[in-house]
């Protein structure tokens, strides 16, 4: 089962008993339809809108009560209202307000039905000054591919339960890494997963890749505010997945004469898609996080494979033994980024980093986690204790004695001192333990 992960917290929604009309966001083209579809397999019933076509947005904008309203809908689909468990899909939403308004009476006074809502840019209903129904919706994110979906899409069933044990055996360590190159390599847009594991040839995906980022500028365009950011986001699309990793200032980006009010301002736009996230440092080594809004922020992108893919480095991946050499370790440090959201569907979780407080300093850890109170350090690099001087940094101010490194290296737990003696544990997790990093640090803490 391909999207076997998000069905699980879709079912795990269904069974709450004050269950709210679920909103899910994410980029276009992670999945979100095709895995709402193979959902409604469990009901007796499904009914599905797409707001975007006139026939099926006016059900929500005629002016009548919210009973009449149920009966058109359940009338336009040739469905009954006690025809069993219904799931009612609303996607592209955002280009009907009025049914954004309506989702709390769905709560309110249908609560029978299971209501689940899509769409592109919904936060840009919220700059018209419409927002979700307070307290009377909930949401869920949802990404590209996890590792462990990647490895279900491509038949490898029995690693993803060995995977799941509660010790994972050392001896399927290689073929473990193996297939996480792969999909370090590819990414996780269903899309090009599919193909991929269709024929296995990295060389076949190109046309996918193409045609995902030239989507994603037609898609964007449509909620431009004048034709001059119309340039700017085109701009940025064509850009930006090559910077993926990267630090970035807006002045001038990708080599344009773009000031940096412009920019910024389409950046700003983009952002709502949910196709990049413009990640800014934090320089304490506790909580709570308090991103440095002035310093030059990191651009996570939606996908590891669109940068391997405008970058033209795939080859280097598949001939490279360690993920950590190619593109001066970014992949690495990327397609971790990319696990850790993966592992949590709250629209709340956020990845951050750490540098020090000082403006000219270059310590800097690749990741920290909010864990129990603590903000745990995470760096993604290869070679001995030693060479990790950024994340002792990190630990000679830190009110805890626990960090964590990511690497092709084998499962370990190991003592470690920073150069003023003090002593803490060093977690080292292969880069496919990524998504279970909480239920490895339960075991040290």
């Amino acid at each position: 089962m391909f999207k076997r992960d998000i069905l699980r917290e879709l079912k795990k929604w269904a069974a709450k008993p004050n269950r709210k009309p679920l909103v899910m966001r994410g980029a276009r083209q992670v999945g979100k339809t095709t895995a709402i579809e193979m959902f409604s397999e469990g009901f007796d019933q499904y009914i599905s809108l797409n707001l975007e076509k006139t026939s099926e947005k006016v059900i929500f904008e005629k002016e009548y009560p919210f009973s009449d309203l149920l009966t058109t809908l359940f009338l336009f689909a040739g469905k009954k209202r006690a025809g069993g468990r219904t799931l009612v899909f609303i996607d592209e939403i955002q280009n009907s307000p009025k049914a954004v308004a309506l989702l709390r009476y769905f709560y309110e006074e249908a609560n029978d039905l299971y209501v689940i809502t899509a769409g592109s840019l919904l936060e840009s209903i919220m700059d018209r000054k419409i927002s979700f129904p307070v307290g009377r919706v909930e949401y869920m994110a949802m990404r590209p591919c996890s590792f462990r979906e990647f490895l279900f899409a491509t038949d490898n069933h029995q690693l993803v339960e060995m995977l799941e044990k509660p010790e994972v055996p050392g001896f399927l360590h290689s073929q473990f890494l193996s297939w996480f190159k792969k999909y370090a390599t590819i990414g996780g847009m269903p899309e090009v997963v599919n193909l991929y594991a269709q024929n296995a040839d990295i060389t076949s995906l190109d046309e996918v890749y193409n045609s995902l980022i030239h989507s994603y500028s037609d898609d964007i365009e449509k909620y431009a505010s004048s034709a001059a950011q119309v340039q700017y986001i085109q701009h940025i699309i064509t850009n930006v997945f090559r910077d993926g990793g990267s630090k970035v200032t807006f002045e001038k980006f990708g080599n344009s004469g773009y000031r940096s009010r412009e920019i910024k301002e389409a950046f700003r736009m983009v952002e709502k898609t949910m196709l990049i996230k413009l990640v800014y440092p934090c320089t304490s080594a506790q909580l709570p996080i308090r991103p440095g809004l002035t310093r030059k922020p990191r651009l996570h992108v939606v996908d590891t494979g669109l940068i391997n893919h405008s970058l033209k480095i795939m080859g280097n991946l598949v001939f490279n033994d360690d993920i950590s050499e190619t593109h001066r370790g970014i992949i690495a440090e990327h397609i971790v980024g990319q696990e850790l959201l993966a592992s949590n569907y709250s629209i709340s979780n956020e990845l951050h980093f750490w540098t020090r407080e000082k403006t000219d300093a270059t310590a800097e850890v690749d990741y920290i986690l909010p864990y129990k109170s603590k903000l745990i350090p995470i760096e993604v690099k290869s070679g001995s204790i030693g060479k990790l001087r950024s994340l002792h940094q990190f630990m000679e101010s830190a009110p805890h004695t626990i960090a964590v490194r990511v690497y092709q290296g084998e499962y370990l737990v190991q003592k470690a001192r920073t150069a003023s003696g003090k002593e803490f544990t060093l977690l080292n997790l292969p880069f496919y333990l990524v998504h279970r990093i909480e239920q490895e640090l339960e075991k040290i803490t």
